[in-house]
């Protein structure tokens, strides 16, 4: 059944604007149609099963690497023979799980012609290579259908005004996707190492004398610019079906 997924916090700051303290199922159920019919919010398809299943896979992916990262810590940071051995059992079952997730994740890919188109369009920058394409198509289904800067601030890469009158406020960035935030701050540092012209773009920030993370945000917000419009040209090119 479609149905339209927004931030809570929105919907219960509209009820208080509008006067509404109070809170019952019934009086939730009002604020929720008219913030819904306030915000011209359209009902999204759910997403296919094979999209769920990519979404559970690269969501594994991820504990599992995360957990790999604090069993290592936690192996450096003992010299006991029986802890050591242990730790070296369980990295060992991670790795495994880890290596036998990926292999199911670019065979979901490969299995469809439209994520393969995907993963050439991700692919065509250096840089980016299987974990980014699959997190991309994953978490990130809009890629390619909404404008450059929807998509920046779908992400959280877009600098929030903050002035009034002649007051002009510090732009800060926030909300968004943070797994998706995350990727693109790794990989825009490693692209810029291929593609010159963001090198460029991140050394004229470096030369004007701009903050390093100022500078990160931005190349991250320059790399997802391109994606998205490499992808927009790709779904254009071939026949979409969800």
């Amino acid at each position: 059944m479609a149905c339209t997924i927004d931030n809570p916090r929105h919907a219960r700051a509209f009820a208080q604007a509008m006067g509404c303290l109070e809170k019952t199922d019934r009086i939730d159920a009002r604020m929720l149609a008219w913030f819904a019919d306030a915000r011209k919010l359209i009902p999204t398809p759910p997403p296919s099963a094979q999209q769920a299943k990519l979404e559970a896979l690269t969501a594994r992916l991820r504990h599992v690497t995360r957990d790999i990262i604090v069993q290592k810590q936690r192996r450096s940071a003992t010299t006991d023979p029986l802890a050591l051995a242990q730790i070296g059992e369980t990295l060992a079952l991670f790795a495994r799980q880890a290596k036998d997730i990926s292999a199911m994740i670019a065979q979901s890919i490969a299995s469809d012609p439209h994520w393969r188109a995907f993963d050439r369009t991700i692919r065509s920058i250096k840089g980016l290579a299987d974990r980014t394409t699959a997190y991309l198509i994953a978490d990130l289904p809009e890629l390619g259908t909404l404008s450059n800067k929807a998509i920046v601030k779908l992400v959280g890469l877009a600098p929030i005004a903050n002035d009034s009158g002649a007051r002009f406020g510090k732009r800060r960035t926030r909300g968004g996707r943070a797994s998706i935030r995350t990727i693109l701050f790794l990989v825009a540092d490693i692209a810029r190492r291929f593609e010159p012209s963001l090198a460029d773009f991140r050394d004229k920030l470096l030369a004007a004398g701009k903050p390093k993370l100022v500078v990160r945000i931005a190349l991250a917000r320059k790399l997802l610019v391109r994606l998205n419009a490499k992808m927009r040209d790709t779904r254009l090119s071939i026949p979409l079906t969800y």
